[in-house]
């Protein structure tokens, strides 16, 4: 894999300004990617996740959004950029897969009319020659019946081939960056895993950089080679799946672990995380996982702990925002 970074992200922050608040959904968040990466954001629902993906495209409303830091993708940056650069950028440098293939996709259209007007667009070939892409591209995802697929209309296809179709207007213009925004969510289990899969293949044989959000720590291990835990719009842990998932230094993480049933005897009993994540509009002092943690002292709700590395074997160092990071696992996270 090279080692020239594609995606530089560095104190990336998000506001939602309103009348009645202002909404701290992504505080100082800061990465690298290079080409053939995959990076896992892991985190709860609300823990800035989907943001952060929107914010690299800067797909949010900007009349309500406060966007700040530097976003670098394929030596452009993405903050400087007018409204039809990014229009040239999104699509052909990065695309995204979102969630709900239903509401994402234009039920008005054919599956086939979406994939050509995306080739259209960006590569300005003629309309034959775009359609003799987007058959090769419903083949490339595994579509069954794909010259009869080109037809159809999102609502004529199941959630699974919806989703397909998706990846595949994704991939349409060759991007460099494929951001996932928990594209399996929506699907049963059988489903989930053979997306999965797909997007593994395709990632690896087109050498593309991925991030793929979840919830779920069992797809962030499948397609991941290093994951970033996410709460309360902050990092607070990161690094290769090995280290975050066997070795975790953040009392966050360690409660992951305990409340999934990745890679745990059949009969466990799982431990969720008591509590609920804070509200992002009236973020407590120091520590925001204070509240809900075993592990926390005075000096935890005094000062924003760093994220800061504390092992650098392997390709990625292990980085933590816990001031007592050898703590962690020498008794449960989760208060009694």
């Amino acid at each position: 894999m090279a080692d020239k970074a594609l995606v530089t992200v560095e104190n990336l922050t998000v506001k939602f300004v309103s009348h009645e608040a202002t909404v701290h959904a992504v505080s100082g968040v800061s990465f690298t990617l290079a080409r053939g990466e995959v990076l896992g954001i892991l985190g709860e629902s609300g823990s800035g996740k989907s943001v952060t993906l929107r914010a690299l495209m800067r797909l949010l409303p900007p009349n309500k959004t406060r966007l700040s830091g530097r976003i670098d993708i394929a030596g452009r940056d993405v903050m400087a950029l007018d409204p039809m650069a990014l229009t040239r950028l999104r699509g052909s440098t990065v695309a995204m897969i979102f969630q709900e293939p239903m509401t994402a996709l234009d039920p008005v259209f054919t599956i086939g009319e979406q994939i050509v007007e995306a080739i259209v667009q960006h590569d300005g070939v003629g309309r034959a020659e775009a359609r003799r892409r987007a058959l090769e591209l419903l083949e490339l995802v595994q579509i069954p019946s794909a010259r009869r697929r080109l037809d159809a209309y999102p609502h004529q296809l199941s959630g699974g081939l919806r989703q397909r179709a998706m990846i595949a207007i994704a991939l349409s213009c060759r991007p460099a960056l494929l951001l996932a925004d928990e594209p399996t969510t929506a699907l049963d289990a059988t489903v989930q895993i053979q997306i999965l899969l797909l997007l593994r293949s395709l990632q690896q044989k087109l050498g593309m950089a991925m991030i793929f959000v979840t919830h779920d720590l069992g797809v962030a291990v499948e397609v991941s080679h290093q994951i970033a835990v996410m709460y309360a719009g902050r990092f607070v842990e990161r690094g290769t799946v090995g280290d975050v998932v066997h070795r975790p230094r953040h009392p966050y993480t360690e409660g992951l672990m305990g409340s999934t049933v990745h890679e745990v005897p059949q009969g466990t009993r799982l431990t969720p995380i008591p509590g609920s994540p804070p509200n992002l509009a009236a973020l407590p002092p120091g520590c925001s996982f204070a509240p809900r943690c075993s592990y926390a002292v005075p000096a935890c709700g005094k000062a924003l702990p760093e994220l800061r590395v504390i092992a650098t074997e392997g390709r990625f160092p292990h980085e933590t925002r816990c001031i007592q990071p050898e703590a962690v696992g020498t008794r449960s996270a989760i208060p009694a």
